[in-house]
Order: C-alpha cells, then structure tokens, then sequence
C-alpha cells in the first residue's frame, strides 16, 4: 500500500470516528432532553400533595408548589433525583434518617435524603410548623402568597435575597395561586329557580342562639362530605359541626387538619378543645361580614370569640373593626360592627 493510499484512510478512519462521536453527543442530548421533567408535569403530578398538607398545615399550596419547582428545578436537581430533597432541607441536629451530601453554600453539606417524594413533602410541611423560626407565617392569611414568600426569607429559609421575587413569579407565571382557592373535591350545587329573596333580619336579631344549637338547615351545603361530616357555608367559609363525643383529637383524624391549624382557624387557645354541637371551621374564615350582616348586638354572656363563630369572622379582625382592647372584653347591649 502506498503511503498516499494509507493516508487516505487514516484520514476516512478519522472522520469516521469523529462523525461517530457526534452522533453520540447528540443522541445523549437528545436522550437527556426526554428524560427531564417540566414544570408543567411536575406541576400536574405533585399538585395534589401540596393542596392536602394546605388542608392540613395551612401552608398556602401555591408557596409549596413554588418552594419544590425553585429548590428541585422541577424534580430534575440531584439532591431531588438521587435524594427525593424537593425542598432543599438540610440536615439539621433533629435528624436522625438517611442523609445526602452537595455542595451548596459550603462543600458537601449534609441534606435530607428520603424514601420518596412524598415523604419530602410531608416533611417540608411538618419542618415548617414545628420549627420556631417560622410560626410567624401561620398568623398571615393562608391566600396572601406575596407575604408568605417574603415571610419565609425573613425567617432564614434561604440565603438568596431575590428569594422572595423568584417565589411570585413562578406563582404567578404559572398561575400556582388557584391552587390555594379550595379543594379539587368541591361540587358545584345547581342554581335554585328565581325566588323573591326572604326580607334580611333587622342585625340585632341576627343569630342569638348559642354555638352548640346553630341550625344547619340554615346555611349552604357546600360539600357533599368530608370525613363523614356534611360541610357547610356561613360568610363563604367552610365549617362542619361537631358530632356528640368528638374532641379536638378526633376530628384532627377525622377531617385530616391538624390540630393546630384547627385551632388557628377557629381561634382557639394553645389546649382549647371542642365538643359535641360546636361549629368547627375547616377553612380560614373572612375578614369581615360578607353576606350582608352589619351589626350585631351582644346578649348576656357572649364572648367575642363566640360571635367570631356565629358570623365566620376571623376574632382579630372583630375586634380590630370595634376598636377593642386585646382581652377582647365586650358586654351585654354593645353593638358590634361585622364589616
């Protein structure tokens, strides 16, 4: 063979090799491509999780949702792939489970690592409302995305000072903030005929039984069920009324809200408890009178936290709208404003 020849096809062999590596490259690329998740999927397959542990903790499932997208990258970080971490938990004295190391804000610091996805979501929420640092954010309202975001960097949960901003924009670039507007199990109830609407009741007759004698017959079935408990409406809020023997316990695991947040949501102290009759809120109740109610006189014996129930007001923000003092001592013949 002569050397001209020989040339020839080291130099064929050559571009052989280097087409062959191409190819490589690009199928590897391609294959990559395929095999990452967007955040449309990711968003359709962990919605459900973040709308339960709202349901349960009270932590907005549109800051959930943002926190996983941002700290996983859609599922497709290592920390979420090789650790299940969506959240980018570190591994702090109280954890006793299985760890991860990456490099972070230091080298090889020691993250969380979980059995699945849905255990980093639990523990995501159960971090948040057992940690000190930040119960601050369950006095905010559950539907105010924008100060939970900010509320979460002022608490230490992420170096990054643009935290808060980066939060909003993935809620809102993908809408996330629907996701905190009620269950996916609500059913629509079908519009009534036309009637002549019944005259309003002048305020000082508005409801004046106690709590544990509140007629259903008189609100809005909104759901069919929940935990065996038919739900209903007062001022657009969700309640249930709690069955003979029931206590805080029960309905926590019945109804799969925590106790806290059950608290929270029916202004309850740190050790209150309910019983058999009383009205139980399942969702954040309003700010003020929504259905028309303006005034309401106090009998002898109410308590603000017991008109706070009756009307669905938050008790903060009753005695805010009447310019009471933090005791929230009210008295027989005062008139209250509800809006």
């Amino acid at each position: 063979m002569s050397g001209f020849t020989h040339r020839i096809l080291i130099n064929m062999n050559i571009r052989t090799y280097l087409c062959v590596v191409a190819l490589l490259v690009v199928a590897g690329h391609s294959l990559c491509a395929q095999d990452r998740t967007t955040k449309e999927q990711y968003i359709e397959q962990y919605k459900q999780l973040a709308i339960d542990d709202m349901e349960k903790y009270g932590i907005p499932a549109s800051i959930k949702m943002a926190q996983a997208l941002l700290e996983s990258d859609a599922g497709n970080s290592r920390l979420a792939r090789q650790g299940n971490n969506h959240f980018g938990i570190k591994c702090k004295k109280e954890w006793t489970g299985e760890t991860i190391h990456h490099d972070d804000d230091a080298p090889q610091e020691c993250f969380r690592k979980y059995p699945s996805a849905e255990a980093s979501f639990h523990d995501h929420s159960e971090f948040l409302d057992r940690s000190p640092r930040y119960q601050a954010l369950f006095e905010l309202d559950p539907l105010d995305y924008k100060a939970w975001a900010h509320g979460l960097k002022a608490a230490g949960y992420a170096t990054n000072p643009k935290y808060p901003e980066l939060l909003i924009k993935i809620i809102e670039d993908n809408k996330l903030y629907l996701l905190d507007k009620g269950e996916t199990t609500v059913v629509a109830v079908a519009e009534p005929a036309p009637v002549q609407p019944e005259p309003t009741p002048e305020p000082e007759n508005i409801v004046t039984t106690p709590i544990s004698q509140v007629d259903v017959d008189n609100y809005v079935l909104a759901l069919h069920n929940r935990g065996g408990y038919d739900i209903y409406l007062n001022n657009g809020c969700e309640f249930v009324i709690a069955a003979e023997g029931d206590n805080i316990n029960s309905l926590e695991q019945s109804l799969g809200i925590s106790a806290k947040r059950l608290r929270k949501m029916n202004d309850l102290a740190k050790d209150g408890d309910f019983e058999g009759g009383d009205v139980v809120y399942i969702k954040p109740k309003a700010k003020r009178s929504e259905n028309g109610h303006l005034l309401h006189t106090v009998r002898e014996g109410e308590s603000l936290h017991a008109i706070s129930q009756i009307y669905g007001i938050r008790m903060r923000n009753l005695a805010t709208l009447n310019h009471l003092t933090a005791d929230g001592k009210i008295f027989a013949g005062q008139q209250l404003k509800l809006r």
